[in-house]
């Protein structure tokens, strides 16, 4: 399926490229960095070239870019490079050029690994664990003194029984269950306030350290808000269909269990709103007024607010006096960056002053571009989760679920 990757760095260089079935020129990745090149923000995930598809993702600063002879799924081909990159993650803290640089020979047998002759064979955390040790200071040393690598002798105990992704034998002193209920919010509003688009991205991560093997269920108040979803493996489908309960048998530490989403035909409320008032005339000093305030957090705290706003090219500089953060105003891209922090509803946090404004100019649309914030111990969708047993071992687990409300894509236009 998979014929070779390769791994391009911000400068559109190819510091890796790993074969599978037959070598594939490195040459085929110039497709890839000629649409990059005319559109840095949009590259099409596929791209198709006389002799190769080239599947491709982008995260961390570093590009990803599958060759495959033949037609296939691309969401098979992309959905197994996010996979790569969560490896690398879980192995290394963080996926970039330079940790990829620093751990080569471990990179090279997670990927022998996880594809076998261009088809997906090991991509379970708990799996590649047991195969391939993750590094360390003493393990490098103690394999450079006695030659030997970071790959097992023998093969993972999870691997031939009927449930890959969790090991046999786990054992904790203190066996916790940890869930993390996180959504962001996907919306664009209009200049006079008014909601245009609105639709929320959820997920459930996980956390589970329990001895043995347990079965666990997960069931919550208000099921019938997901409008579509997706489950890690170990989820009985079936179970979920009949009842609306997630039943499994957890892997041993972090993962993701499903993921969901909560289309526009529900009610999607905006957690928070942007008072804006702007005046541009060509030749002369503009106003500009900016507050940001609290709108459906059920008394919530609202933190790590932050701003992005797209301002005409006819925009010379910004005098602002922001009553709360600090403001920053970049002349080439004509971006301005407020962060905000902490809102603080006693005293709404402002920014206004004069903008110099060009002669001559035609255009002069602004928007908020991109707007970040953070509310904890709240999910916007109102879905809360119900209760959570655990069957097949005999002791009593710690428990716990936490509620992230984030921004997603979120445009105003002004």
């Amino acid at each position: 399926m998979i014929h070779s990757l390769f791994i391009v760095n911000s400068s559109g260089d190819v510091f890796l490229e790993k074969h599978w079935r037959s070598v594939v020129s490195r040459t085929c990745v110039s497709y890839f960095l000629d649409a990059q090149r005319e559109n840095p923000n949009d590259v099409p995930p596929v791209i198709s070239t006389p002799h190769h598809y080239l599947v491709s993702i982008q995260r961390g600063g570093v590009s990803l870019v599958a060759a495959c002879k033949q037609e296939c799924p691309p969401l098979f081909v992309i959905e197994f490079l996010h996979r790569v990159v969560d490896t690398f993650e879980d192995y290394f803290s963080e996926c970039t050029e330079s940790i990829i640089k620093e751990n080569y020979v471990v990179v090279y047998e997670l990927l022998d690994e996880m594809l076998d002759n261009g088809f997906p064979l090991a991509t379970e955390s708990n799996i590649l664990k047991e195969l391939i040790k993750p590094p360390n200071i003493l393990r490098t040393i103690a394999n450079s003194v006695t030659g030997k690598s970071n790959v097992s002798g023998t093969l993972p105990t999870g691997q031939l029984s009927a449930i890959p992704w969790r090991r046999t034998g786990v054992k904790y002193t203190n066996n916790e269950a940890y869930f993390d209920v996180v959504e962001e919010v996907d919306a664009i509003i209009d200049k006079n306030g008014q909601t245009i688009f609105a639709e929320i991205q959820g997920y459930i991560d996980c956390c589970i350290k329990l001895s043995g093997m347990p079965d666990l269920t997960l069931s919550f108040m208000n099921p019938r808000l997901f409008d579509d979803v997706s489950f890690h493996p170990c989820v009985r489908f079936k179970r979920w269909e009949s009842e609306r309960i997630l039943s499994f048998i957890p892997p041993d530490g972090n993962f993701r269990l499903m993921s969901y989403h909560v289309g526009s035909q529900s009610v999607v409320a905006i957690p928070i709103y942007v008072r804006h008032s702007l005046s541009l005339k060509p030749g002369e000093q503009g106003r500009m007024d900016i507050t940001v305030g609290p709108k459906t957090t059920l008394g919530r705290v609202v933190e790590g607010v932050k701003l992005e706003i797209r301002m005409p090219k006819a925009v010379l500089t910004c005098a602002l006096l922001a009553s709360q953060g600090k403001y920053t105003f970049d002349p080439v891209t004509k971006t301005l960056h407020w962060d905000v922090g902490r809102i603080d509803v006693t005293k709404l946090p402002n920014i206004r002053g004069t903008v110099s404004v060009q002669s001559g100019c035609t255009s002069l649309e602004t928007s908020i571009d991109r707007v970040q914030f953070t509310i904890s111990q709240l999910a916007v969708s109102g879905l809360k989760v119900n209760r959570l047993d655990m069957y097949g071992e005999k002791y009593k687990p710690f428990k716990g679920v936490k509620y992230v409300t984030k921004a997603g894509k979120f445009q105003i236009r002004m």
